[in-house]
């Protein structure tokens, strides 16, 4: 199923709705690096790829910006070790 993901620039955040239910990635910006901080998605929604769309979004937003990442929170940490094809873009400090 595809997932409509927002990046919320102000707030610092990838943003999904689904079934009415918030779904969100939280980064802090610094010196061209984001730190992935939080992949939060409610249980009742689960399952369906959401973490995975959002941190795609960002990881797509980073390389377009020309940042560096992060995959601080557990989530993001995981999902890169399943997709090399973008480990150029992590911060290796």
């Amino acid at each position: 199923m595809p997932v409509d993901v927002v990046h919320n620039a102000a707030l610092r955040r990838f943003e999904a709705v689904v079934d009415g239910v918030s779904c969100v990635l939280e980064y802090e910006l610094g010196d061209g690096v984001m730190t992935i901080t939080h992949t939060g998605v409610p249980s009742q929604v689960g399952g369906r790829g959401i973490a995975a769309a959002l941190v795609t979004a960002a990881f797509d937003t980073a390389r377009r910006e020309g940042w560096r990442v992060v995959p601080a929170c557990s989530y993001a940490a995981v999902w890169i070790q399943r997709h090399p094809e973008y480990t150029d873009l992590v911060s290796r400090t």
